[in-house]
C-alpha cells in the first residue's frame, strides 16, 4: 500500500509553500513520526513527518513551490525493509577485471573512481561539470549544502584557496577572482519576503519615532547571580535577563495602555492583556513568537515559554498560531553585540522595545564617577497614538523596574 505525503495546512491565509529540503533520498527507508521534509511559508518553517514505515518515493524535488494539500511523495509500506535499506555499492567494487599489482615505487593512481563514488551522486550536474573543467579533487572540497552536498559556491571557494596558496609567499596578493565569483543570485525565501513586506509596511503606514535611555544593570545582575542556581533547581530553567524586561514591560504597559493598543481605521483598539512578542533570530530569518498573557506569568513561566519557542524554532515546529496576536514586542540585539539601534515596529503594534549589549561604562553616581554595567534601550512607537511624553515616561518606567526589580515583586 502507498501512502501520500501531502503539504499540510498551516493557516487559512497560507495557500502555498516552498519544499525547502528533503531529509531523505528517493528510495530511502523512513519510519513513522520521523521528519522527512521541511517546508517554508511566508510565516513559518515546518517539518513534515512520515505517517508510516516504508520506502520513500519523491515526486516533487527541493526548491519547488507547491500548493497546500499537494502530493509531494509517497511511502510504500509493503517494500522490503532489507531491500529499502540496502547500501549503495562501495567505491572499491570494480566493473573491470583487476589489474596486476603495481610496483611499490609506482605513484598512487589518480582518483578515477571519484566518478563512481557515492559523493558524485549527491553533486548537481552543473557542479560536477565545474569540478571536471577545473580538474579538482572533490574529496578535498567541504560541502555546505543540505546533507553535506557540495554547492557551486563551495567549489569556487575551494578553487580560490588553491590559487591563493600557489601565489609567491613574499608578495601581498589579494585572491584573484573570476567572473563567476562577482555576483550570485538567490531567490528570496517566503519568510524573507514576508519580513521585507512587514518592515516596509511599518515605515510607510506609521508615524514611527524612537526614544532612548540607558539602564544600570547592576541590581538585576546581582539578583540573577544570587538566585540563579536556586532558580534552576526549583524550576528547571535558567534565569535570564529577558524575563526581567518582559515583567518590566508588563508593569509599564498597565500604566500606558496606548502603547499596548492598535489603530484600526478610525478606532483605537485597547487590549486588557499583554501578549508579548519576543524577536528570535533563526537561520531562515527573524520570527516573533508570542508569549500570551505575560501579565499572568512569573519569571519561571516566562523563561520556560522562551525555551519552548527556541526549541520549536530549532526543530522547525513553530506554528502559525505561535506568531499571532502579539500586542507589544521586545527585540534583543545585544545577543549579537549591538550597542544601539532603532527597532522597527511590528505592525499593527504601536510599540517595540530594543535591548542591547551590556557594557561597563563610567557613570556619575552621587557626584562620583563609577564603573557600572550599562545597557542602552530604545523604544520605537507610533506617534499617531502615542505621544512623546507617554513614550519617554514608559521607557523610564522600564528603567526603574529593571534597576530595582524588587518593585515588580512588591508591586510598588
Amino acid at each position: 500500500m502507498e501512502i501520500e505525503i501531502t503539504i499540510p495546512s498551516v493557516g487559512e491565509s497560507v495557500k502555498e509553500a516552498i519544499l525547502a529540503e528533503w531529509y531523505k533520498q528517493d528510495g530511502d527507508r523512513v519510519h513513522k513520526d520521523e521528519p522527512i521534509l521541511v517546508i517554508e511559508t511566508d510565516k513559518v518553517t515546518l517539518e513534515v513527518e512520515a505517517e508510516a514505515d516504508g520506502t520513500l518515493k519523491i515526486i516533487i524535488g527541493e526548491g519547488e513551490t507547491v500548493e497546500i494539500g499537494a502530493v509531494v511523495g509517497m511511502i510504500d509500506t509493503e517494500a522490503s525493509p532489507a531491500q529499502a535499506e540496502k547500501e549503495p555499492a562501495p567505491p572499491e567494487v570494480k566493473t573491470q577485471p583487476p589489474a596486476p599489482p603495481e610496483p611499490a615505487e609506482s605513484p598512487a593512481p589518480e582518483p578515477a573512481t571519484q566518478a563512481d563514488s557515492p559523493v558524485r551522486q549527491i553533486i548537481p550536474p552543473s557542479v560536477r561539470r565545474l569540478i571536471a573543467e577545473r580538474k579538482l579533487d572533490v574529496t578535498k572540497i567541504t560541502g555546505t549544502g543540505p546533507a553535506g552536498r557540495v554547492t557551486k559556491s563551495d567549489v569556487l571557494l575551494h578553487l580560490d584557496s588553491v590559487i591563493y596558496d600557489q601565489l609567491p609567499a613574499t608578495t601581498d596578493h589579494r585572491p584573484p577572482t573570476t567572473d563567476d565569483q562577482q555576483i550570485e543570485r538567490k531567490p528570496m525565501t517566503p519568510i524573507r519576503k514576508r519580513i521585507a513586506a512587514r518592515l516596509l509596511e511599518a515605515r510607510q503606514n506609521t508615524a514611527m519615532l524612537t526614544t532612548f535611555n540607558e539602564i544600570d544593570m547592576s541590581r538585576s545582575m546581582a539578583i540573577r547571580a544570587q538566585y540563579k542556581e536556586m532558580f534552576q533547581k526549583k524550576h528547571e530553567v535558567s534565569l535570564g535577563f529577558m524575563s526581567f524586561f518582559i515583567k518590566a514591560c508588563v508593569e509599564a504597559l498597565k500604566e500606558f495602555p496606548e502603547i499596548n493598543a492598535f489603530i484600526e481605521e478610525d478606532e483605537i483598539v485597547y487590549h486588557n492583556y499583554c501578549h508579548i512578542g519576543v524577536a528570535i533570530g533563526s537561520k531562515r530569518g527573524l520570527v516573533v513568537p508570542v508569549i500570551r498573557h505575560a501579565e499572568k506569568l512569573g519569571f519561571a513561566g516566562i523563561e520556560q515559554a522562551i525555551i519552548d519557542y527556541v526549541t520549536k524554532i530549532k526543530d522547525n515546529r513553530l506554528e502559525l498560531a505561535d506568531l499571532e496576536g502579539g500586542t507589544f514586542t521586545i527585540s534583543n540585539g545585544g545577543v549579537y553585540g549591538s550597542l544601539l539601534s532603532t527597532p522597527i515596529l511590528n505592525t499593527p503594534q504601536s510599540g517595540i522595545l530594543g535591548m542591547h549589549k551590556i557594557e561597563k561604562r563610567p557613570v556619575a553616581v552621587d557626584d562620583e564617577i563609577v564603573i557600572r554595567p550599562m545597557m542602552y534601550v530604545a523604544l520605537s512607537y507610533d506617534h499617531r497614538i502615542v505621544d512623546g511624553r507617554e513614550a519617554v515616561t514608559f521607557l523610564r518606567r522600564i528603567k526603574e523596574y529593571v534597576e530595582n526589580p524588587e518593585r515588580m515583586i512588591l508591586d510598588v
